[in-house]
């Protein structure tokens, strides 16, 4: 039970012990990760939201809510790695297995130009035939033709360019900045625990290769994003030392521009039987996730997984952005999940929750408020 008194963070003083560590949280103090999973575990949804919105708007006084107009683009579905949670990769010599033409990808760059999208995210399966000369050639093929912001591969695949190339971290970043990359984003961070990576990604990097080519990334003067996808094997407490791993690389670095929440779709993978993420699961993780994060400015709402409806309920449990118009989205489409949202409908949600909606640029400057 709360009760109301002068000078209290919350504007309460709580009577048991979750409910003293969301007024800690609201005055700004940092929790722990057993303090985190103790709010996960049991505080009141209500209230979970409220103290995330407190601590939103801290932040984010200027009740913006933002997105960009960008798109994503898979230039290969061949994928070595085999994720037991992905429906989207292919083997080398299947029907379906492609690497994109150039051509279609200029095409793709020109569609999202026209609609006066600022950014390409790029991304695919580790291939094994593509050499670092491909993604070089890429990069610097479309900054040749184009002005696009490219942010692209994410740690697994960067790792997988240094195997393959037999360079280091570092110099594959190095060259991959200098043929064009911009940013980083966060795929392939799963949770950032081995023993669940162990289960659902075996072929793919451990959690702290996926921390340490951010590190690098951020030494090299690069930003980027971190996600989490939630929902599968994963317990409550994994779930929040993955938040708390992403904190302390940010206090180290400060390069992490946004954390992105989004719940695993398990249709058609060989995780099919795994329950999905209700509503309130997704709620109560980007809640805590604002409340932890208090180092890394925005927190994004996922209605790619979620649908537009949640998207919006996102807004008073936290986030303060509204992620990508999305013009193109393929891997959690080969999940089953085909959730669209037009950018007059992301305007319209944003506007409906309260909100100043604001078109972005990938580091957060506004180009456009609406």
């Amino acid at each position: 039970m709360w009760k109301t008194v002068p000078g209290s963070a919350f504007g309460v003083k709580t009577m048991n012990k979750p409910d003293r560590l969301l007024d800690k949280a609201v005055a700004g103090q940092r929790l722990t990760l057993e303090e985190g999973v103790e709010i996960y575990k049991h505080c009141d949804l209500v209230q979970l939201g409220s103290a995330a919105d407190i601590t939103r708007r801290r932040l984010h006084p200027e009740n913006l809510v933002t997105f960009i107009i960008d798109r994503n683009i898979n230039y290969t579905n061949v994928c070595v790695s085999k994720c037991r949670f992905c429906a989207f990769y292919r083997d080398g010599n299947h029907p379906e297995a492609y690497v994109i033409s150039k051509e279609e990808l200029f095409q793709k760059i020109e569609e999202t130009l026209e609609v006066n999208g600022t950014a390409v995210m790029i991304q695919g399966g580790l291939h094994p035939e593509l050499g670092l000369d491909y993604y070089l050639d890429m990069l610097s093929s479309i900054k040749k033709h184009y002005s696009i912001h490219i942010h692209s591969f994410s740690p697994p695949e960067i790792v997988h360019m240094a195997n393959t190339s037999g360079l280091g971290v570092g110099e594959v970043i190095r060259k991959l900045r200098g043929a064009g990359l911009d940013s980083l984003p966060g795929g392939g961070a799963e949770i950032l625990v081995d023993r669940v990576r162990q289960e659902v990604s075996p072929g793919k990097i451990s959690w702290k290769q996926w921390l340490e080519v951010m590190r690098e990334a951020h030494r090299q003067g690069m930003k980027t994003t971190a996600t989490m996808m939630f929902g599968h094997i994963e317990t409550v407490e994994e779930r929040i030392l993955h938040m708390v791993r992403v904190r302390e690389a940010q206090d180290e670095t400060g390069g992490f521009t946004a954390f992105i929440p989004w719940s695993f779709q398990p249709g058609n993978t060989r995780l099919a039987d795994a329950p999905r993420a209700t509503g309130v699961d997704y709620l109560k993780t980007l809640a805590v996730a604002r409340i932890m994060l208090d180092n890394i400015p925005n927190i994004q709402a996922s209605w790619v997984t979620q649908g537009a409806k949640m998207a919006q309920v996102g807004l008073a449990f936290g986030a303060n952005d509204f992620g990508s118009t999305m013009l193109e989205e393929n891997v959690v489409r080969a999940a089953g999940v085909t959730y669209r949202v037009p950018l007059e409908d992301i305007v319209r949600s944003i506007r409906d929750a309260g909100f100043r909606p604001a078109q972005r640029t990938t580091f957060y400057k506004v180009v456009r408020e609406y």
